[in-house]
């Protein structure tokens, strides 16, 4: 039964081998979920060194390049305020009215959850993909907090994926170093990188 769309929201800021590792794990080891899409934060997010909506948008179509069961939407990229998780998963299921829609997360931000816009239409609308972070216990989180013990079927634990510990900052700070990324990263987005000059200045690498 392949009625389920995972929705991997992050920065990609670059993406990296390991964002398209973790994809195909869950696909491999999930068969009920029949694609990922990748939704890249807008500029308007608060994080520091985004580099341009444009770059990580091409960077992330060329890493899903071969992939028939990775997709990229740029509906955060497109809109023109900020959107809360609810409103970003709302348009998905607007575009796949007879699936299920799936949020992947981390612990860290399970522990977050009760925090978040319209939590309870959130985890009432919605499942959550949950992805060990260091030494994050899930199901202890789980058990430590009212709001997620009483909504907790909402919340599947990915105990079949391991966990990736390389990120996007590790890449840019090499890039800063001038150091080797060709391991980290597809080839056709290491060019990308290197022809558009990305991550190079001290901007980017703070």
């Amino acid at each position: 039964m392949e009625n389920i769309v995972a929705v991997f929201g992050g920065s990609f800021n670059p993406p990296i081998n390991s964002h398209f590792q973790l994809a195909q794990s869950i696909l491999d080891n999930y068969r009920e979920i029949e694609k990922v899409i990748f939704i890249p934060v807008s500029s308007m997010y608060n994080k520091k060194g985004l580099i341009d909506n444009k770059h990580r948008y091409e960077m992330l179509k060329l890493g899903c390049q071969g992939q028939p069961n990775f997709e990229i939407s740029d509906i955060e990229l497109r809109s023109e305020k900020q959107l809360y998780t609810i409103e970003t998963l709302d348009a998905i299921q607007k575009l796949y009215p007879d699936k299920f829609i799936y949020f992947i997360i981390g612990t860290d931000n399970l522990k977050e959850i009760e925090t978040w816009y319209t939590s309870q239409e959130l985890v009432d609308k919605y499942h959550f993909l949950v992805l060990q972070r260091n030494d994050d216990d899930f199901y202890e989180i789980i058990a430590k907090s009212k709001f997620l013990s009483e909504n907790n079927e909402s919340f599947i634990y990915l105990d079949k994926v391991e966990q990736i510990h390389l990120s996007s900052s590790m890449i840019r700070e090499k890039i800063k170093n001038k150091e080797d990324i060709t391991e980290f990263v597809p080839e056709n987005v290491e060019k990308y990188i290197k022809k558009n000059k990305l991550y190079e200045g001290l901007a980017y690498g703070k």
